[in-house]
């Protein structure tokens, strides 16, 4: 006769999320001790988050959150779009943000040991749900800005959820005006940030290993024309501060009229209403930028067993 109950199965799965064969068998190993057994399905679940953190996981969510006068944008990754679309991986991405709007830096690692909402610490959290989901998933960045006064506000396109997308947009704006007055607005700038990828706010943020990689280009293209140095010189000059004007948001055109910069436009905007209106800072998370996918991929296992 059994150790123990369906009760017991039932128990043990409420407690670790496992399934119910997973958590008869290991209440079968262990004459029906539930302890024995949540540390059983514990091992044996580490053990699979262990193998499937080798996978590459360039899907997910980006999640984005603002209380008052602070903002945060969070980036959770999944192997597959499939899971970007569970709502238990939702929730986790929805409840990380909101933690991370609560910290003091932007410390991933800080993060991922903060307490949970729920129970346990963040990292505890998503270690469940990768044995409960079964792909693998990280918390991969966050990146938080705030205004003394004014408004941050938050976009997110192609949302999958309220606050929840494949890219997510913040934009800080320092003002004496109401966040009535700002928020459309920065509605306004934020879709322009999306859609139009600035590299930094200004041309003295831009990467200096971008800008010499784009100087070497516009050198050789230069040369290339048979023209006096001194003209190459000033060929490759204009290059680079056609580059700048292009990829630093507030020198962009604004995608609204594409006639006036992102700068003027803000400012205008201010002395329309009253105010004065600075943007300060900004933050573009697209998901997955910057990973490189690999052919061990889950989902490329997925349609390998399918086509086998």
């Amino acid at each position: 006769m059994a150790a123990f109950s369906a009760a017991d199965v039932k128990k043990l799965r409420e407690m670790t999320g496992a399934g119910m064969m997973d958590a008869k068998k290991a209440l079968e190993e262990t004459n029906g001790d539930l302890e024995a057994a949540q540390d059983a399905l514990r091992a044996k679940g580490l053990a699979a988050v262990q193998k499937k953190s080798s996978r590459t996981a360039a899907e997910g969510l980006v999640g984005v959150a603002v209380e008052g006068t602070k903002g945060v944008a969070v980036e959770v990754n999944s192997e597959t779009d499939f899971v970007a679309k569970n709502d238990q991986f939702q929730d986790f991405v929805r409840k990380t943000t909101q933690v991370a709007l609560g910290m003091d830096s932007d410390d991933v690692e800080a993060l991922k040991a903060a307490d949970y909402p729920d129970g346990g610490t963040v990292t505890e959290k998503l270690t469940s749900n990768v044995a409960t989901i079964g792909e693998n998933q990280q918390v991969r960045r966050m990146q938080t800005v705030s205004v003394s006064q004014g408004s941050v506000v938050s976009y997110v396109h192609n949302a999958a959820a309220e606050g929840l997308g494949k890219i997510g947009v913040l934009v800080a704006l320092e003002s004496d005006l109401g966040a009535d007055v700002l928020e459309p607005f920065g509605k306004q700038l934020a879709m322009h940030i999306a859609s139009m990828f600035p590299q930094a706010l200004n041309a003295e943020g831009l990467d200096p290993e971008v800008i010499e990689r784009e100087r070497k280009i516009a050198a050789e293209k230069a040369a290339e024309s048979g023209k006096p140095d001194n003209v190459q010189e000033k060929m490759v000059d204009g290059a680079i501060k056609k580059y700048a004007k292009e990829n630093a948001l507030l020198s962009q055109m604004f995608v609204m009229d594409n006639k006036t910069s992102v700068e003027d436009t803000v400012a205008k905007f201010g002395k329309d209403n009253g105010g004065s209106v600075k943007l300060t800072d900004y933050v573009r998370f697209q998901l997955g930028e910057g990973i490189e996918k690999e052919e061990s991929d889950f989902a490329a296992e997925v349609a390998a067993a399918v086509a086998g």
